[in-house]
């Protein structure tokens, strides 16, 4: 019987001719913790089979810590930072190593890039990121992105990489990420409460919270992540004007059966029009500084995508940041809806937030003074 083809689908895979593929741990790994050389193996020649489409591929890999289990002989995962940043020294070496050699085997080269979040915090490391991995595509190099678990600390983790993938995938205005995971896809009950049943939703147009309710509480013994993770990653990605796919990395050919439109996994539809790279910057990527609190008035005209943010709408301004920094932007019930690079430094901020821009200028008495805080040209609604 013929397959029965999801145009929808078809649309986005085929459409799509950069990707980003992450991969967790536990999907590397075998029963004991260690690296499997063979999961990496089959890994690496369906990432070769994708770029030899003519496709570009981007690799987020998690495993550092799990590949340095096995090679340091630990039973079990530690629980201390020190000696967890150990084993990833340890095993980020072996690693990037076993998908060099799965990589060789097609004629493709693996490119290591270790990653914290002030890359991409800041502006020029982040297009310095972005250039290098654009020539590492013009050499038909694999690069194989993770966290730089070696100096990282908790404050600063991206979640067993999903957020780190959703980021790389709007750095790159990649169409489309495919989250490889130990599951098939979002079911509507939680896999670890044991109750679930049939198959995976194929198809998610809204990350809602009703959505983010089937994701429950659970994570693979391995992985620091979870469902929920994976679909914080998919609303990055989604609200940025890319797709996700989430779907097994444990079973055969995941990426091949995409590419060639099969049912795989739950697909998440990306959201309205695709973000510029500066955009996706400000508003999903670069961590703010600090925040302005607006009355809802302020709040009403940011939305409608007209207006800029001036100081009449501000009503209080929290934490320390200078002029050109990234901001959030909350209503006075705690919500950010959106972010923006400020006009203003904090001190200069706090006394107009308020006024009237006439008043604003008299307060201020400087020759130079902006009409907007925010301005809408710099400002990315986040809701």
């Amino acid at each position: 019987m013929a397959m029965v083809r999801d145009l929808v689908r078809d649309d986005v895979v085929l459409s799509a001719r950069t990707w980003v593929v992450k991969v967790g741990t536990s999907v590397l790994t075998d029963s004991d913790g260690r690296l499997d050389p063979a999961r990496i193996g089959h890994l690496a020649e369906q990432i070769c089979a994708v770029m030899a489409t003519g496709r570009k591929v981007a690799l987020v890999s998690s495993g550092a810590v799990g590949a340095g289990l096995g090679q340091l002989n630990l039973s079990r995962r530690p629980e201390n930072l020190p000696q967890l940043q150990a084993a990833a020294a340890v095993g980020q070496s072996y690693l990037i190593r076993a998908y060099d050699e799965g990589l060789r085997r097609h004629g493709r080269h693996a490119a290591q890039l270790l990653l914290t979040h002030e890359d991409f915090d800041n502006r020029a490391r982040y297009l310095n990121m972005r250039n290098t991995l654009t020539a590492l595509f013009d050499w038909n190099a694999v690069p194989i992105i993770n966290e730089n678990d070696t100096i990282s600390v908790a404050e600063i983790k991206f979640g067993d990489n999903d957020r780190l993938a959703a980021m790389v995938t709007n750095l790159l205005q990649a169409p489309l990420l495919v989250i490889l995971s130990v599951v098939d896809g979002l079911y509507p009950t939680d896999p670890g409460t044991g109750q679930i049943g049939g198959e995976p939703i194929p198809l998610v147009v809204n990350l809602d919270e009703e959505t983010f309710g089937r994701a429950g509480t659970s994570r693979s013994t391995l992985g620091t992540g979870g469902m929920r993770s994976k679909l914080e990653a998919a609303r990055l990605v989604t609200h940025a004007g890319g797709s996700v796919i989430i779907a097994s990395g444990q079973k055969a050919d995941p990426l091949t059966r995409i590419m060639a439109g099969e049912a795989v996994g739950s697909l998440f539809l990306a959201r309205g029009s695709t973000q510029t790279a500066r955009k996706r910057w400000i508003g999903l990527t670069a961590r703010p500084k600090g925040h302005y609190v607006v009355d809802s008035g302020a709040r009403h005209a940011l939305e409608s995508g007209s207006r800029s943010l001036l100081a009449i709408g501000i009503v209080e301004v929290v934490g320390e940041f200078d002029k050109g920094d990234v901001v959030g932007i909350r209503d006075d019930q705690g919500q950010e809806f959106a972010r923006g690079l400020t006009n203003y430094a904090t001190a200069e901020a706090r006394l107009i937030r308020g006024l009237r821009t006439e008043q604003a200028r008299q307060s201020l008495e400087e020759s130079v003074v902006y009409n907007e805080v925010v301005h809408k040209d710099n400002l990315v609604l986040i809701l």
